[in-house]
């Protein structure tokens, strides 16, 4: 892990406990089969039928590649505090090589950005067996198939949506969101607010003259934006341990579209990771346990106390 220097400190508190070994393996356990699952989904017919002609037609550039063409299950340490939620697979990154943010350039981007940030061991992420290990960081998307054009429906986002509910009820260790574009950004707010949850405020506002939830509206997205929710159900883990709801960072997806035109760059993104560093580094470390993560073919596998699965992918909304 590489040094990070805090530009700014954290005031604030998240109460969050660190994750004790039986908590860690409940979590490996439950997301491994998550993933098996996922993997085998065909509720939208429209994204099934376009993965798999992807897979079978290819990229001339990737002509030798066996394309995974399946869903995407999302991947990372099982233990972890951090979680980074994108909007889809891309049809040539997670949907060639089966694992999110691999193999395209806003891979590329994020990975960088953990890597500065502590939360990855390599700038990089190429394939699924490239040696990436992400240390208390989960990557997962709104929607696990790579859509035409980048566009899911709101049916085929609402189909998908159980799976990123379910990855959250399995991780309650989060203690940060990082959304990645609006759509992912507007799916946790609809996600949260199902859980019983308002909408959240300011991460500056202490909750005065904020009036009840259900009179405070819904935040804007913004790059950079940090919001928190108050009130809401704390969420238990098999092991009696409670965590509270998490801290929301919003950022500008690093699709093409907006790293090329320069509406994102590398110190606005870094900014955010950064951001989520400070956070965690205000909370109890957590415990080094050796766990278990899926792997591409669906069998545990034993790493440290971080994992990497299945998964990339590639956006079109800010």
């Amino acid at each position: 892990m590489i040094p990070v220097v805090l530009q700014q400190s954290f005031t604030g508190t998240v109460p969050v406990l660190a994750p004790s070994g039986v908590v860690i393996q409940v979590q490996s356990t439950a997301l491994s089969a998550l993933a098996v699952e996922i993997t085998g989904c065909r509720r939208c017919p429209r994204l099934i039928s376009h993965i798999e002609n992807i897979a079978r037609t290819k990229r001339r550039a990737y002509m030798d590649w066996p394309y995974w063409g399946k869903p995407v299950p999302g991947f990372g340490d099982p233990a972890a505090r951090l979680l980074v939620v994108g909007l889809a697979p891309a049809a040539h990154g997670a949907n060639r090589t089966g694992r999110m943010f691999t193999g395209d350039a806003s891979g590329d981007w994020l990975m960088r950005a953990l890597f500065r940030a502590g939360f990855a061991n390599q700038p990089y992420s190429t394939h699924a067996g490239d040696g990436l290990t992400l240390t208390d960081a989960y990557i997962t998307a709104v929607c696990r198939c790579a859509p035409p054009e980048n566009r899911p429906t709101a049916e085929e986002i609402a189909n998908c949506s159980d799976y990123l509910r379910r990855e959250l009820d399995i991780l309650k260790t989060v203690a940060v969101i990082i959304c990645l574009g609006q759509v992912a950004y507007n799916n946790m707010l609809r996600l949260m607010r199902n859980r019983g949850y308002g909408w959240p405020v300011p991460v500056s506002d202490d909750g005065a003259g904020s009036g009840s939830s259900g009179k405070r509206r819904k935040p804007p997205f913004r790059h950079g934006a940090e919001y928190r929710w108050i009130g809401g159900e704390d969420r238990d883990t098999a092991a009696g341990e409670s965590y509270p709801a998490p801290v929301l960072l919003a950022s500008y997806h690093p699709s093409r579209q907006n790293t090329n035109t320069g509406v994102l760059t590398e110190e606005m993104f870094d900014a955010v990771f950064r951001r989520a560093r400070m956070y965690l580094s205000a909370l109890p470390s957590r415990t080094a346990n050796h766990v278990h993560a899926p792997s591409r073919s669906g069998k545990s596998i034993s790493q440290g106390p971080s994992t990497y699965t299945v998964g990339s992918r590639n956006a079109k909304s800010r």
